[in-house]
């Protein structure tokens, strides 16, 4: 059959040790025979990052930015170690940071369900979407030790040095700990813009999680603004797509999470979202089935990606030569969140509906009993397994079987 026509590029951000072996045999094996389209090429593997003084990673933000979609593979994030491994000239922060403060918007993760891989809350038929605000709170925090008896003053100067608020926050008795943290109310406005547009794009409900009841000023403030937000840009839309918007906090909601089947999405403040991510993806069966997709307050940008790691050990079992089983689902589905957007942007059905398909077939291969180790072992010892190449091959038998109907 002819290729099908990706109208306009996509960034492609190639990465890092066994995900980077997977990342090519995605492009070469399940996209390019089946379409025509133009990659933006971006070599964000950690030499080329140190060659390019990180300027790599900038470009590649900058062209998704112009283009609206960036497909990445997951990278290095250097600590020690990894810049004695490489003689890198610095520790380079974190490719996944740098993109987001040049794009803004907001991180969703989302669970990978297959109905043969047992979930630790079985009542999870469907996903659960973590919309996390990554920005600021205990992120960005001030904290220090406190030596001894005294007190503990909080102070806010405006910029002409004409007002000022101060506050008594404690009377230390004793030795103890401090912090003092922050946000902003243009990063919330954001968040809520980024989470009702997910929501809409989804048709599924949005619920913002807070504590405003203790943190009544500062929770209170992402409660407000997200209300605001709905009310003005959102609340019509809403209403037509038969989906709602609600706040709750977030004991309420953990509790509700745990009981409800899913399909929804929980709006997060930055803690909340980076404990509930993990426990959501935990509660799914695997950090291996767990997407992540940036997406752009307006709707319009969006950066796929893995949520897990390099898979280091079987990179090294890959240079030795020794076959590997590695999970590359959660890293197609990367690319075909990508297309799917691609899709939807330009109009074409055609990109939208090849995407929906592989990700299909990429179940329905695993519910029929072929799948990597790692998914394997959550079944039971006597589940069979097979190599990453020979998924790889039966993942590609299965979608020219597919196509060819």
């Amino acid at each position: 059959m002819p290729k099908i026509k990706v109208e306009n590029p996509v960034v492609e951000l190639d990465g890092d040790e066994m995900t980077r072996i997977i990342w090519q045999w995605i492009r070469e094996q399940l996209i390019l025979p089946y379409l025509d389209i133009d990659l933006r090429y971006f070599d964000l593997g950690i030499e080329n990052r140190d060659d390019t003084d990180d300027k790599v990673t900038v470009q590649s933000a900058n062209a998704i930015r112009e283009f609206g979609v960036g497909v990445k593979c997951a990278t290095i994030t250097p600590d020690e170690a990894r810049v004695k491994e490489f003689g890198l000239k610095r520790m380079w922060k974190s490719p996944n940071g740098t993109i987001r403060n040049i794009l803004g918007g907001v991180v969703f993760r989302e669970p990978i369900v297959i109905k043969t891989v047992p979930r630790l809350v079985p009542g999870w038929t469907s996903p659960i979407v973590i919309g996390r605000h990554a920005f600021g709170d205990q992120y960005r925090a001030t904290d220090f030790l406190v030596p001894g008896p005294g007190k503990l003053m909080m102070k806010w100067v405006s910029q002409d040095g004409e007002e000022s608020i101060e506050h008594e926050v404690f009377e230390y008795p004793s030795a103890g700990v401090a912090m003092g943290m922050y946000n902003l109310d243009d990063s919330i406005r954001d968040f809520a813009r980024a989470c009702l547009n997910y929501g809409l794009n989804r048709k599924w409900p949005v619920y913002l999680s807070t504590k405003n009841t203790i943190l009544k000023a500062y929770d209170g403030r992402f409660k407000d603004l997200f209300q605001e937000i709905y009310d003005n840009d959102f609340k019509a839309q809403y209403r037509k797509a038969g989906i709602v918007y609600e706040h709750r906090l977030i004991d309420d909601l953990v509790a509700s999470a745990l009981k409800w089947s899913g399909n929804f999405i929980w709006a997060c403040k930055n803690y909340d979202g980076d404990v509930q991510s993990d426990m959501v993806a935990q509660g799914f069966g695997s950090l291996g089935l767990m997407t992540s997709i940036l997406l752009t307050p307006d709707g319009r940008t969006v950066e796929a990606e893995a949520a897990h790691g390099t898979v280091t050990r079987h990179y090294r079992m890959h240079q030795e030569g020794k076959p590997t089983s590695t999970n590359p689902i959660a890293s197609i589905f990367a690319w075909t969140g990508g297309l799917k957007h691609r899709g939807t942007l330009d109009g074409t059905p055609a990109v939208t509906h090849f995407a929906e398909m592989l990700e299909r077939i990429c179940i329905e291969t695993v519910e029929s009993g072929a799948m990597t180790k790692d998914l394997a072992l959550l079944i039971g010892p006597d589940q069979a397994w097979m190599t990453t190449e020979k998924f790889f091959e039966t993942v590609r038998a299965n979608l020219d079987r597919e196509i060819s109907k």
